[in-house]
């Protein structure tokens, strides 16, 4: 995909590992000026500096710091051609009348506040270069995908999905596009933890945790990698994807 993105800027929320990261990195190999952006300075100046880009320290539940970021980048290109809402907490793992209501509240205001808030500050932008934003939520953020004890992700994660499809409807006339990426578990950190954790307490090896779990569940029989998000990513930024919008994108390899 080299070349499609030539002479655009984006903004990559997340991006100093796994799914952001590769997004990343993928956008610059297509020919994009990259922002990337998230909590921890040192892994996003590795990335800046591995792909020619900039790292900007950033809370997307901060709307002054996401002002900051965008100004940044304004300042740094002159302009924004896509934004990537990447960034995102897996939030609490428990029961419903165990929730922790602090913990609910971090989850909603990482992964949907910081949704919008991006939004809203990139639009102004977004409209002069008639851009395209592109919202990673998940596969669980589609209804029938639910997953037990996981509620504040997954309603998090649906929220992402609605802000989607309503903004496509508002911006549309303004030639953005906005589009969501639907990946199932990719093998990135908290998944290759969680499948050790698994592998220990069934008493088996993490290849057939792997293989059982995260390979025969689905029909291509693979694991996703966080390279195949970020090619799905640059599609639907490219103009090959200019008259697709208000869409979700399962990448999932159609996990059972």
């Amino acid at each position: 995909m080299n070349g499609v993105l030539e002479g655009m800027v984006a903004v990559v929320t997340g991006a100093g590992s796994g799914i952001g990261a590769a997004i990343a990195r993928a956008f610059a190999d297509a020919g994009s000026q990259v922002v990337v952006a998230g909590r921890r300075i040192a892994p996003l100046q590795a990335i800046a500096v591995e792909i020619g880009g900039l790292a900007v320290a950033t809370d997307v539940a901060d709307e002054g710091r996401i002002a900051a970021l965008f100004a940044n980048c304004e300042g740094a290109f002159g302009r924004l051609d896509i934004l990537v809402n990447n960034a995102g907490v897996q939030g609490p793992i428990g029961m419903a009348e165990d929730m922790d209501a602090a913990a609910w509240d971090v989850t909603m205001a990482v992964n949907v506040r910081g949704v919008i808030l991006c939004i809203k500050h990139a639009l102004p932008a977004l409209k002069r270069s008639r851009g395209a934003i592109v919202n990673v939520s998940s596969r669980v953020g589609l209804l029938g995908y639910a997953t037990p004890e996981r509620s504040a992700y997954e309603a998090s994660k649906c929220a992402v999905v609605a802000i989607t499809e309503s903004v496509a409807a508002e911006v549309g006339r303004f030639g953005v596009r906005v589009n969501t990426l639907c990946p199932s578990a990719v093998m990135t950190e908290p998944i290759l933890a969680n499948v050790a954790r698994k592998a220990r307490a069934r008493g088996i090896s993490e290849a057939d945790v792997l293989r059982t779990d995260y390979v025969e569940t689905t029909a291509l029989g693979r694991v996703i990698e966080p390279a195949d998000v970020a090619d799905a990513a640059v599609f639907l930024a490219a103009p090959a994807a200019r008259a697709i919008t208000g869409a979700h994108l399962k990448v999932d390899a159609a996990k059972r």
